[in-house]
């Protein structure tokens, strides 16, 4: 039996075309959770909070594994929510001061898991190497609802055009933002090209 996959289940979800941006219902999920502030290309917490994510999700993957082969799952992507202290900052601003960005990064997993099995792997997690971030970490379901989202191409640092276009056709189509901008990392930045980087850019609305 192949393990279970979120991302196939809920494959529109973690789709979108890179051409259109596209209105999504998002169901409630459950998700490994550690939050942090801070540059993400040179904050040290940010790093531990990738490194227990990791750490903790494999964990539990294996130890569902071992003690029930049918509840065995793929490790879903990296995923995050990001936003400011600041009540409507401008993409320049988002740019030019990233040590301001707040963010949640965080790894799906099936709505079966507890919180007592998630307990276990991060202690068994942290047995095994140093996980300054676990104690950090938390099992939390995320309620988005409607959502618009599309397909960013290409290295992360180039995302904002894609993010201003998802923005204002937001606005033209008769919706507002609400919530925090969400990322879903498709491509693993050590071994793929930054040219070649898939990343889903959501964000939450409402009708205006």
């Amino acid at each position: 039996m192949p393990p279970f996959d979120l991302v196939k289940l809920h494959k529109p979800l973690y789709s979108p075309s890179a051409k259109h941006p596209a209105i999504v219902e998002v169901p409630d999920l459950a998700f490994l959770m550690v939050d942090g502030r801070g540059d993400p290309n040179t904050s040290e917490a940010y790093h531990d909070a990738l490194e227990a994510l990791y750490g903790v999700a494999y964990e539990l993957k294996f130890s569902l594994k071992k003690a029930d082969a049918e509840r065995d799952f793929k490790v879903a992507p990296l995923e995050g929510l990001w936003w400011t202290d600041a009540a409507a900052p401008t993409m320049a601003d988002l740019q030019r001061d990233r040590d301001a960005w707040n963010w949640t990064m965080m790894i799906a997993v099936p709505d079966a898991v507890t919180a007592e099995e998630v307990a276990a792997a991060t202690q068994a997690a942290a047995r095994k190497r140093d996980l300054p971030a676990a104690p950090l970490l938390r099992l939390e379901r995320l309620q988005e609802g409607l959502a618009v989202q599309i397909m960013h191409l290409g290295p992360y640092a180039e995302e904002a055009p894609t993010i201003q276009r998802l923005h204002e056709w937001v606005a033209a189509q008769g919706y507002e933002l609400r919530g925090r901008h969400h990322e879903i990392y498709l491509g693993d930045p050590r071994r793929t090209e930054p040219e070649r980087l898939k990343t889903v850019l959501r964000h939450p609305v409402r009708e205006a």
